[in-house]
């Protein structure tokens, strides 16, 4: 069967996207080993995943997501901003916003457009879940900090947890672009700890907030993402940064913008109580066909 298949990235955060509502697709009894195939970068299109735009009884429409070892995951935030374009651009959505079903929940999004070309979007992102079984995870808690004993690595770790739909670890270095995320990411995102697996991110303060003035501060993120490796971006990771940096009193005030290795995300948090708000780019790099 051949597939239509659109190549999006968010921040250099590359997926295949498939639309079901406007085309033909195969089952979702093969998703899994389609992202497998798809996301191979020797012999597939090369992504970090696969993504499907799919009908939705709750939602204006549903994302459905496969990390590129197969594993399906529960949301991703730049995912979801390609999502939401692609759904502008097909036609399936009209005006500025629209509502998207996710495995973390139905997330409200604000297209931004640049004339009439959807050039990226603000997701609303949930709370940030703080509990163990809100992450998950399994740690007597019952707040998010956690010291991990890296057997394998011959290290501690102190980590924030933080759930944003989806599992993250937040782990706070001197310099994340020195840091050897290669070996301890994986160590991380296995450990037991961790019941469904771990995103990690590894992230540092590199321009805390200027008084008297409207710089805000600036976080620097590494991703090590479960079932893909290291990304160029993680939107989850960086919504999770900031609240982390936010409760271990590394930043003051309730934005920040986060510098991944693909490019900047503004992030808010205006209340503990509140969602985390989520704004950044969505591109599309080429259509095509997959050959089946």
């Amino acid at each position: 069967m051949r597939v239509p298949f659109t190549k999006m990235h968010g921040c250099g955060n590359d997926y295949v996207y498939l639309d079901a509502i406007g085309g033909k697709v195969p089952p979702p009894r093969s998703w899994s080993a389609l992202a497998r195939a798809m996301s191979d970068r020797h012999t597939g299109i090369g992504a970090d995943g696969l993504i499907v735009l799919a009908p939705s009884r709750r939602a204006d429409v549903r994302m459905a997501m496969y990390n590129a070892d197969g594993s399906p995951s529960e949301m991703c935030g730049n995912g979801i901003r390609c999502l939401a374009k692609l759904a502008a651009d097909h036609g399936h959505v009209r005006g500025g916003s629209l509502t998207v079903e996710t495995g973390a929940g139905v997330l409200g999004v604000e297209l931004v457009r640049r004339g009439r070309v959807v050039v990226g979007a603000s997701v609303a992102m949930g709370r940030p879940r703080l509990t163990p079984a809100g992450i998950p995870a399994l740690h007597p808690g019952p707040g998010p900090l956690l010291t991990l004993a890296l057997t394998a690595a011959g290290i501690d770790v102190d980590l924030v947890l933080v759930g944003m739909g989806n599992p993250h670890a937040v782990v706070f270095v001197p310099e994340p672009d020195n840091f050897p995320v290669e070996s301890v990411g994986p160590n991380i995102e296995r450990d037991p700890v961790f019941p469904r697996r771990t995103n990690v991110e590894f992230a540092a303060v590199i321009q805390g907030a200027r008084p008297f003035t409207r710089q805000i501060p600036i976080l620097r993120q590494r991703t090590w993402e479960r079932g893909s490796g290291e990304t160029l971006a993680c939107g989850t990771g960086a919504c999770a940064v900031t609240v982390a940096a936010i409760l271990t009193g590394r930043i003051t005030g309730r934005r920040a913008k986060v510098r991944l290795t693909g490019g900047d995300l503004d992030i808010a948090w205006p209340a503990d109580d509140a969602e985390v708000r989520m704004t950044g780019p969505a591109a599309t790099v080429f259509d095509g066909v997959w050959p089946g």
